[in-house]
């Protein structure tokens, strides 16, 4: 039985992994289970699962999961540095970390440091800081194992074979609610709309990103560490039925691709169990239901966050930290309707152009950079008319 700690358990990866652990209780047991501010999902998982651990972020909500879980033996903790210090715990075999953002980070390298093997559905800390994460991961022997769905698509199809032989990897996209809209439409789009994801259930901010490609740009960056990669062996490709989950080329010219459901639940659960495969009772994809795959070019210049991302990723340094530090922003302030869909493509393009590019840049430059940016980006928002920067 592994212990897995789950960070970020009651966001949409997180709730699916404890579905995946309560169908294979033979398999796994969460140790430790963390939140950032849901009291009350924290302690309803607590008190089924029976974790080691209950961290909630919220430090105001500390005595409230304190006191729902004081009759059982769970160590109820509070902040940021309580899972920083409790995920190197001796008795961890897995982490998985979803926690939302650049928040990420931290944990994942402390978890990388104690040598846990990190199954990674926080696409962000590769983004930000991944020469650093893949070098350490190296240097402790820990497999980064993915779960975001095209990746591990990715990562499937290469199993067995040899990376030096990868001609290029196509990731595929959706093409989220907007798909096809022109920018005058998108300039006037609204929050709900944008969270109306026609094949996927996930959380506000990566359905905001998948609506406006972002979501695409940060896996493209992702995959490039994860599979030691150029930019130019990464393409993307808009297949809106989202059943082919990416593929693979080889040298040879031979294309592989995995195939399946859109059910975020497989993807987490291979990279729990691979290279192993456990039997499940998901539905089964059935080609007779879907007669017409089809496939087409992404709209870059509409969707521009795609562009600005594999221009981050053509730079190089602390640029994608600065583009994700950034777009955090300004979905955020989208998801409050204080900014437009397509002026968070502005802001992050002008915290480009603005902040300082730091070409070999140290972790300590990645957190500075990160808050940064996040400062001038706020400030971007707050001090230009909604119209303005849509224009």
């Amino acid at each position: 039985m592994r212990s897995i700690a789950i960070l970020g358990s009651t966001g949409s990866i997180g709730t699916q992994t404890l579905e995946v652990i309560r169908d294979n209780s033979q398999l796994f047991r969460p140790f430790m289970l963390t939140a950032h501010s849901n009291a009350y999902l924290l302690i309803e998982q607590a008190i089924e699962f029976v974790p080691r651990y209950a961290i909630i972020c919220d430090n105001a909500k500390y005595q409230q999961v304190k006191e729902a879980l004081a009759h059982l033996p769970i160590t109820v903790m509070s902040g940021h540095q309580a899972i920083k210090e409790t995920v190197t715990h001796p008795d961890i075999d897995i982490v998985l970390t979803a926690m939302v953002g650049f928040a990420g980070l931290e944990p994942t390298i402390e978890a990388i440091k104690a040598g846990k093997d990190i199954a990674l559905a926080n696409k962000e800390t590769l983004v930000v800081a991944g020469e650093i994460i893949t070098t350490l991961a190296k240097k402790h022997n820990v497999k980064i194992l993915p779960v975001d769905s095209e990746h591990s698509a990715i990562f499937q199809c290469l199993a067995g074979e040899d990376y030096s032989k990868i001609e290029k990897i196509i990731i595929t996209a959706s093409g989220g609610p907007f798909r096809g809209k022109t920018s005058d439409f998108l300039a006037g789009v609204t929050r709900e709309q944008a969270l109306k994801h026609p094949n996927w259930v996930m959380g506000a901010k990566i359905t905001i990103d998948s609506a406006s490609l972002m979501n695409k740009g940060l896996e493209v960056i992702e995959a490039k560490w994860l599979f030691d990669l150029r930019a130019d062996q990464i393409d993307v490709i808009v297949h809106p039925q989202s059943i082919v989950h990416s593929l693979v080329q080889f040298a040879d010219g031979s294309i592989k691709a995995q195939m399946g459901l859109p059910d975020m639940k497989l993807p987490i659960q291979y990279a729990l169990t691979c290279p192993n495969r456990v039997k499940t009772n998901y539905k089964r994809f059935n080609f007779m239901d879907y007669p017409n795959l089809t496939f087409e070019k992404p709209d870059m210049d509409t969707f521009r966050n795609l562009k600005l991302a594999y221009e981050a990723l053509n730079r190089g340094g602390n640029m994608p930290c600065i583009i994700n530090a950034a777009n955090e922003v300004a979905v955020a302030a989208f998801l409050k309707n204080e900014t437009g869909f397509l002026a968070m493509s502005d802001v992050i393009e002008t915290c480009m152009q603005k902040i300082s590019f730091i070409k070999e840049p140290s972790l300590h430059d990645y957190l500075n950079t990160d808050k940064e940016t996040r400062i001038f980006a706020q400030n971007l928002i707050q001090q230009m008319p909604l119209k303005a920067i849509q224009s």
